[in-house]
């Protein structure tokens, strides 16, 4: 099966935290290369591994980084590139940060499917035997043994527009496409000062983010009635992505982070992998 993309593309926009504008440049990588970013901006353009070994830090996106070199807001492009089976990617950047275009993984996914691939996730020989567990307060993640590759994901807040919602999905069932990759993130009308005060959400706006207060959306309609919970499991994916491959298992999560999810990662890339990787 071929794990990469025929040709190149590239797409530009806004960070969500730097608020800068960025482009990136995705084209195909050798067979095992896998995924991997180039700070093309940078002297010798270094190279970041898309692995959990070059996690730097989970602030509410997930951070990559070899020595001086980062890049932020990761997630999004992995969890398409993953769903629709680029196991391969050279990924340039000419910033610290991948734009966020409509806060989905939606602009990413047309991108991939011009560029000449539309695969499901690639089948792993990898499989989770044993469950595996972590909690944070009431927070949870985990991975149990499955016969199929499945992702079940719960929040709960206070807002009423969003409340408690599940949602399960499995890729064999449902295309990436159609039911996840269009969810945008969202955010809390009383918290943006707050964020942006600690240098957060500087590139945030009722363009690219659901935004609701304590009874409404700021900036409806929705793309689907639960999509904030679609969202959160859209980030779990590209997380659980910087395993190289995803074993087949049935993952859970409830009121998580992408701190949770990395740290799943990284228990299953060490107790199955044999490594951290």
């Amino acid at each position: 099966m071929v794990s990469t993309i025929a040709k190149q593309f590239e797409l530009s926009g806004i960070g969500l935290h730097s608020g800068e504008i960025t482009r990136v440049c995705v084209s195909g990588a050798n067979p095992g290369e896998g995924r991997y970013f180039v700070r093309r901006d940078l002297a010798n353009q270094p190279i970041i591994p898309a692995l959990v070994s070059s996690v730097y830090q989970t602030t509410l996106s997930t951070e990559l980084g070899q020595g001086e070199a980062k890049v932020r807001t990761v997630e999004h492009l992995l969890a398409a590139l993953t769903a629709l089976g680029v196991e391969d990617a050279r990924i340039e950047v000419d910033g610290a940060e991948i734009p966020l275009l409509d806060g989905s993984a939606k602009i990413w996914v047309e991108a991939i499917k011009n560029a000449g691939l539309d695969n499901s996730f690639s089948p792993s020989d990898l499989t989770i035997s044993q469950p595996i567990w972590l909690y944070e307060g009431d927070a949870f993640v985990a991975a149990i043994p499955s016969p199929e590759l499945r992702f079940t994901y719960g929040i709960d807040f206070t807002y009423k527009p969003i409340g408690n919602q599940w949602y399960s999905w499995s890729p064999d069932r449902e295309s990436f496409s159609r039911a996840i990759a269009a969810a945008r993130t969202f955010g809390f009308a009383d918290q943006i000062e707050y964020l942006q005060k600690a240098g957060l959400i500087k590139g945030g706006s009722l363009e690219n983010a659901l935004v609701c207060d304590q009874n409404q959306w700021l900036n409806p309609p929705l793309r689907f009635e639960n999509e904030p919970v679609r969202h959160k499991l859209l980030d779990l994916i590209g997380d659980l992505s910087l395993l190289g491959t995803i074993p087949t298992a049935h993952y859970m999560a409830f009121k998580a982070s992408h701190k949770l999810h990395v740290q799943l990662a990284k228990v299953i890339g060490s107790s199955l992998l044999g490594m951290v990787r």
